[in-house]
């Protein structure tokens, strides 16, 4: 929970309108990070959760989240459930023991960008820089 705020806390003084391109490069961890604390979630899921914990202010779209799920699930990062729902069918994706791993790595990485970063803007929290 705290790399959310951590990474709403760097996207809001880097960039009050946050742009495709930086939710881009960002979407990987994130999902990665949400897998990691509960072990099992659904696309829609994750798309839902992520805008909860932003406020909205991070909104992912199924255009950019499913293309990197099957690229996790390809690399073996994540394995997937299909389950019927009445008449639906979710498709549930779980990290793998390497996934574990990359998820560690990946918050890992993300917080020491922030951290470089912060050196780097000589950001101040509390600061408005817009």
């Amino acid at each position: 929970m705290k790399l959310f705020y951590l990474m709403h806390w760097f996207l809001m003084y880097l960039c009050p309108m946050y742009s495709s391109e930086l939710i881009k490069g960002t979407l990987k961890t994130i999902v990665l990070k949400l897998l990691s604390e509960t072990k099992q979630m659904y696309g829609y899921e994750i798309t839902q959760k992520v805008k909860e914990l932003t406020d909205s202010k991070i909104v992912i779209t199924e255009g950019a989240l499913y293309p990197m799920l099957h690229q996790l699930e390809a690399e073996g990062i994540v394995t997937t459930e299909t389950v019927n729902i009445g008449k639906r069918v979710r498709k549930y994706y779980t990290l793998t023991s390497s996934g574990e791993e990359r998820a560690k790595e990946k918050i890992f990485e993300f917080a020491d960008f922030i951290n470089t970063m912060n050196v780097l803007l000589d950001l101040k929290p509390g600061v408005s820089y817009v």
